[in-house]
């Protein structure tokens, strides 16, 4: 009875050590998951505030980006509107220095024909005492602002023609109704010609000096039917135009009245 007593009471010790032993099991396990789910918790919210934070510095980038676009616009535009004034500005002095070198060469010029009046008048008095007279007369054109190549192709088509007859052709040519022939590779015109331009700037030099050669035939007394034109043009030193890419076209041209030689 005694022992049996005893077994009785060892069981129900292992069974109350084994109850124990699961309860804390249990216990130990719910505050592992507590703790877990804790971790857990604190985990996300660290994510959340990270995400935020990544977030805000961003958008705070796109701002700065946004006023750095904003700021290279500005620049460029105040750039350009720079460059457009500048631009103006070397027009306006390249205007102005041309403008100041004709005003120059037109003092120079006059300073040169009033010093030259004086012995023209020398000269005429004593032709009138020695009975002396012109045979021929010549007009000179020094460093013309016209092409050379065209000055020689209108010294071409006035040469050996009567004077009127050559200014009343340039006059036609002036308005686009006479062609000048020209080589090279022209298109051809209207006429009996191959090819040739109509070289209006040229063509008003030409009139221009043609008709104080007229004049000064008749100062000296010359019998214009009798007459006949002489013209040779050479290309002159062309000065280099602003910063040095290019040069100027100028041209001397010496336009003669001589005798025909008749046969």
């Amino acid at each position: 009875m005694i022992d049996k007593k005893r077994t009785e009471a060892k069981e129900q010790e292992k069974e109350i050590v084994e109850k124990t032993e699961k309860e804390i099991a249990e216990k130990i396990a719910n505050e592992e998951k507590k703790k877990e789910k804790a971790i857990g918790k604190a985990e996300k919210k660290e994510e959340k505030k990270e995400k935020e934070i990544v977030e805000k510095v961003v958008k705070k980038v796109e701002k700065r980006k946004e006023k750095v676009e904003e700021a290279e616009k500005e620049i460029a535009e105040k750039i350009s509107e720079e460059e457009e004034k500048l631009e103006k500005v070397k027009e306006k002095t390249e205007e102005d220095e041309e403008e100041e070198d004709e005003e120059i060469v037109e003092e120079a010029l006059k300073e040169i024909g009033e010093k030259n009046e004086k012995p023209k008048e020398k000269i005429k008095k004593t032709e009138k005492k020695f009975g002396l007279k012109k045979t021929e007369a010549k007009v000179n054109g020094r460093d013309l602002r016209i092409s050379t190549k065209q000055a020689v192709a209108v010294c071409d088509f006035i040469r050996n023609k009567d004077i009127e007859l050559a200014i009343a052709n340039l006059e036609k040519v002036s308005k686009i109704k006479l062609a000048i022939p020209m080589r090279g590779e022209i298109p051809h015109r209207e006429g009996n010609i191959m090819s040739g331009r109509y070289p209006v700037k040229a063509v008003n030099e030409f009139i221009r000096l043609l008709k104080s050669l007229k004049a000064n035939a008749i100062v000296n007394e010359l019998e214009l039917e009798k007459m006949k034109l002489s013209c040779v043009a050479n290309i002159a030193s062309r000065p280099y135009k602003r910063f040095g890419n290019r040069k100027f076209k100028r041209t001397h041209l010496e336009i003669k009245l001589i005798p025909r030689i008749e046969k």
